[in-house]
């Protein structure tokens, strides 16, 4: 049981100076634990159900006191850090309850549990954190896109990238690109039993590795293995690991929704040109959700930029599937629309090998 539904008289006083263990118990009881949803329910309803269930069982109260606190020096408490833990914890939990308020503004914490299922293993979930949305965090946030391309991970098993993913051989290295929360490339170390690398922008790699640490137990399960690194396409060496200094390493590369601007198509066929590896088993796999018109340019303009690199890959297989999307936060916007998911595999052209 949460504090929230014991009495208010549970609340310590402040002014009966309560100790700090006191204030710290409570305020631990106090939390509100993050959603856990179904990947076909959108994040836009769910955290508005989270809103709507906040604001119906949180009491004034108990927002009323955690405020207090906030605003207490709390001289009483003669140990430094103690007093700056329960400010932190205090912050927490009325952050907690702030919910969501609204498009643009920031968005309280959420995890979701994905379902899988695995021919040669059976049924696994993976566990994705999405940090509060504030400002440029596209990157936060798991797309449709990543679930559907995970689900046909072990259909590629078996058909087109079948030659680098066999079960009696080591591991193949796999460069997720955009890996954003993690969930593709987490996936990918599960069903292929592969060494994954999951990559993005460095503001992303905090949450990116805190993912693929909570699921460390299920990959190894798997048979899979998994680390992290930043990596910026068309970024200096700063931006990026020291180990991508080492170039077309990779024999498997994928990414999933990785374009939003008109530069993202030449960047990300660079990207994929630098990491990829030369011979005729390298392979990249790509998707691409086809929303509007805009992403089909987008898409359209990857194609070609991929054919124009001084080693040209060229796409040998592709198809589309529908599948749920979550691209709009907007309350009004109707995600249970099916969207048309184009994936692609491509490969060096034979006159440059």
């Amino acid at each position: 049981m949460t504090m929230d539904a014991l009495p208010v008289v549970a609340l310590p006083h402040l002014w009966q100076k309560p100790a700090s263990h006191e204030l710290l118990e409570c305020l631990k009881k106090l939390r509100l634990e993050p959603p856990i949803w179904n990947p076909k329910v959108s994040r836009a309803e769910i955290l508005k159900r989270r809103e709507q269930a906040a604001t119906a069982q949180d009491r004034r109260e108990i927002v009323d006191f955690l405020s207090a606190i906030i605003k207490s020096s709390l001289a009483w408490i003669d140990d430094d850090d103690e007093r700056e833990e329960i400010l932190e914890e205090a912050s927490k939990r009325l952050s907690e309850r702030c919910g969501r308020t609204g498009r643009g503004k920031a968005m309280g914490e959420i995890i979701r549990q994905w379902p899988f299922e695995r021919p040669s293993y059976g049924a696994f979930s993976l566990t994705i954190r999405e940090p509060p949305l504030t400002g440029d965090s596209l990157g936060l946030k798991t797309w449709g896109s990543s679930y559907v391309l995970a689900q046909l991970l072990h259909q590629f098993a078996s058909g087109g990238l079948a030659h680098l993913l066999p079960s009696n051989t080591d591991p193949v290295e796999v460069l997720e690109l955009g890996s954003g929360t993690g969930l593709l490339g987490l996936a990918a170390a599960c069903v292929w039993k592969a060494d994954v690398v999951l990559t993005d922008l460095p503001i992303i790699m905090s949450n990116l590795a805190h993912n693929a640490y909570l699921n460390r137990d299920t990959i190894a399960k798997c048979g899979g293995r998994v680390d992290s690194a930043a990596l910026t396409w068309g970024g200096g060496e700063e931006d990026s690991d020291p180990r991508f200094k080492a170039l077309n390493r990779y024999q498997l590369v994928i990414v999933a929704d990785p374009l939003y601007d008109d530069d993202h198509p030449a960047l990300l066929a660079s990207a994929i040109d630098q990491q990829l590896c030369f011979g005729s088993d390298g392979r990249a796999l790509v998707m691409v959700p086809q929303r509007d018109e805009t992403t089909k340019k987008l898409l359209a303009a990857l194609r070609t930029e991929l054919t124009q690199q001084s080693s040209p890959l060229v796409c040998v297989e592709e198809s589309i599937v529908a599948g749920e999307d979550d691209w709009d936060d907007n309350a009004d916007h109707d995600d249970s629309e099916p969207v048309g998911f184009w994936w692609g595999i491509f490969k060096r052209s034979m006159s440059t090998q």
